[in-house]
C-alpha cells in the first residue's frame, strides 16, 4: 500500500495483517466515528495501543486534537471523500507535523497518517 496512491476500496478489503503492512498510519473507523481498526505503524508513531483505542470515539476519545472543522467535521459534512492535508498532531506527544489523508464511503472512514 502507498499513502498517496491507496484507495478506499483497497482499504476496506484489506485484513488487519495488510493494514499492519502499510508504512504509515492507519485509523479506519465506522461512520459514527468508532475506532475499528488501528495499525502498527499508528501505534509505533502515537504510542497509543491498539488495545487503549479501539471501539472509542476517535475524535472525542483518541485524538480530540483532531475535533475540529480541519478533520473531524470534513468527516461529518461529506458522503464521500478523499482529500490530503498538513496537519499538526499535538496530543501526548511534542508537535508533530504529518500529512493526513482523509478518505470515506458509504462503508467506512479512514484517517492516513504519513508521519
Amino acid at each position: 500500500m502507498n499513502f498517496s496512491s491507496v484507495t478506499i476500496d483497497q482499504l476496506n478489503a484489506a485484513s488487519t495483517p495488510n493494514l499492519n503492512a502499510a508504512n504509515f498510519g492507519v485509523v479506519k473507523m465506522s461512520h459514527d466515528g468508532k475506532v475499528t481498526d488501528y495499525n502498527d505503524n499508528q501505534e509505533q508513531h502515537t504510542g497509543m495501543s491498539k488495545g487503549a483505542v479501539m471501539g472509542k470515539h476517535f475524535f472525542t476519545q483518541v485524538a480530540p486534537c483532531t475535533n475540529n472543522f480541519m478533520v473531524a467535521q470534513k468527516f461529518e459534512n461529506e458522503n464521500s471523500l478523499d482529500t490530503k492535508i498538513p496537519y499538526t498532531f499535538t496530543l501526548k506527544m511534542a508537535p508533530t507535523p504529518v500529512t493526513l489523508r482523509l478518505l470515506k464511503d458509504n462503508q467506512n472512514q479512514y484517517l492516513l497518517c504519513d508521519w
